[in-house]
């Protein structure tokens, strides 16, 4: 999926746990979510998840997600990750990687429940959660989403190329020029895509990849209104929130940026993210 992208073969993950961790010796080890876009995962025993970076990761990264996830587990009625043990390069694979628990459900890339207002209503109280961190002096990281909207104009520009509407490109025009709301930036999950929630008969579950924990403009998590949510269901996430109309424009813009390159960027190489992306695009123009 990506030109630095390192392959992490199951011999490899079975080795390093043996090696490292004698205690897990024995436990299957499986590969899951082939999906991801960011790390290889593989479930190891019943209870534990290894996470391999695809590309060039700093241990202390490592490090910041998983205190993110400690900050983060148990503050929400929903299950989040636990962080377990980070372990270190070898057998060919040259970077740090880390374990956390196993949280059951299943993704809702599998398991789609977004005509469900119930499930809406949970995703809001799951951003609520969220909100009510304190924020401990932080500010936004200066990268990233969740920042000003005319900082991604450069990326927009190439996703625009590869995209042949010009519907999308005056959508943009009018997304960009929101100004930020007049409350102060809040505590973010930073990605609620399909792939990073769990569902189980019908409700939210559980949420993955918390290590983007941090301050953001609020708006940002709004995004699972597009990404996850049909019409009625999205209607009751806003209600819950109590969003105003510029913070729900905000968070339709963020949602835009971001399905604007999963459409392109893996139309060949991951084929539902691509899949993710355009139907995010349907919900936000139609």
């Amino acid at each position: 999926m990506h030109d630095d992208e390192i392959e992490v073969a199951p011999g490899t993950v079975r080795a390093l746990v043996d090696a490292q961790f004698p205690r897990w010796r024995g436990l299957p080890i499986e590969r899951v979510g082939r999906h991801g876009t960011v790390n290889a995962i593989f479930r190891v025993g019943d209870r534990l998840t290894a996470r391999f970076p695809l590309r060039p990761t700093a241990r202390e990264t490592l490090e910041a997600e998983a205190e993110a996830a400690r900050e983060l587990n148990g503050r929400t009625r929903f299950a989040t990750p636990e962080p377990v043990v980070i372990g270190a390069p070898g057998f060919g694979y040259p970077m740090s990687w880390s374990v956390q628990t196993w949280l059951p459900g299943v993704v809702a890339t599998e398991l789609d429940p977004g005509g469900s207002e119930a499930y809406g209503r949970d995703l809001a109280d799951f951003v609520v959660d969220v909100r009510a961190l304190d924020p401990r002096g932080r500010t936004f990281r200066g990268h990233g989403r969740g920042g000003d909207l005319t900082d991604h104009d450069e990326w927009m520009a190439t996703c625009l190329r590869h995209h042949d509407r010009d519907g999308l490109r005056r959508m943009w025009q009018r997304l960009r020029e929101l100004p930020r709301g007049a409350g102060p930036d809040t505590m973010t999950h930073g990605d609620l895509i399909p792939g990073n929630v769990l569902v189980d008969g019908g409700r939210l579950a559980g949420v993955l990849d918390v290590g983007g924990l941090g301050v953001a403009d609020p708006a940002l998590d709004l995004v699972a209104a597009w990404h996850l949510l049909e019409d009625g269901p999205r209607q009751a996430f806003r209600e819950r929130l109590g969003c105003d109309d510029l913070e729900w424009e905000r968070g339709r813009a963020w949602a835009f940026e971001q399905a604007m390159g999963v459409v392109w960027y893996y139309r060949e190489t991951n084929p539902p993210m691509s899949r993710m992306g355009q139907r995010t695009l349907d919900r936000l123009t139609r």
